[in-house]
């Protein structure tokens, strides 16, 4: 099985984003250290350990939400379903949609390096991220099929790798390979 993470927290200084600073004080508040599946779960609200709902945060989602269309990357609709409204976040900056998505194609095609240790770490956390999200497939949709291959196989050799090696190895990178354990379990 894989291993689990535990969160340490290095230093408390503001980082000036309002959420992870939140996170910050839930994780020095905690007695016990606690793992990443853990955080994942309390932070996004889907845990339901009565003890740890302090270290919920409140509306996580509606909230990250905000921060993109205060950047202009989303926009906000109300969209109609038969009784209800629901407010909807689509993606109004295509461009920056865009840049992300060649940014992964070419991390796994013309700028391979074949070596976690050596991949940009947000790079890394962002094919972390579409992994665990289910979106793969779609970053690579646009490709033609010889290459959507070659991303697709070079990126699930990359996922495949144990967590907890990569992990001891990474300068910095700890907390992604922490995270992909998680969701791997």
């Amino acid at each position: 099985s894989r291993c689990s993470f535990q969160v340490l927290l290095k230093s408390d200084a503001p980082t000036g984003d309002v959420l992870l600073d939140e996170t910050l004080r839930h994780i020095k508040a905690t007695e016990a250290a606690e793992t990443v599946q853990t955080w994942i779960e309390l932070l996004t609200g889907e845990t339901w350990n009565p003890f740890k709902l302090q270290y919920q945060l409140r509306n996580v989602r509606e909230r990250l939400a905000k921060a993109l269309v205060e950047k202009g990357i989303l926009t906000t609709e109300k969209q109609n379903f038969l009784l209800f409204d629901m407010t909807t976040h689509p993606v109004c900056n295509a461009s920056e949609k865009q840049r992300l998505v060649k940014k992964l194609q070419e991390s796994v095609l013309e700028r391979w390096v074949n070596d976690p240790q050596r991949m940009e770490r947000r790079t890394l956390a962002l094919l972390v991220l579409a992994h665990a999200s289910d979106v793969l497939e779609n970053v690579f949709a646009s490709l033609a099929d010889d290459k959507y291959d070659v991303a697709m196989n070079r990126t699930k050799d990359l996922l495949d790798m144990d967590p907890e090696v990569e992990a001891a190895k990474a300068r910095g990178a700890e907390m992604i390979w922490a995270v992909l354990a998680a969701f791997n379990k």
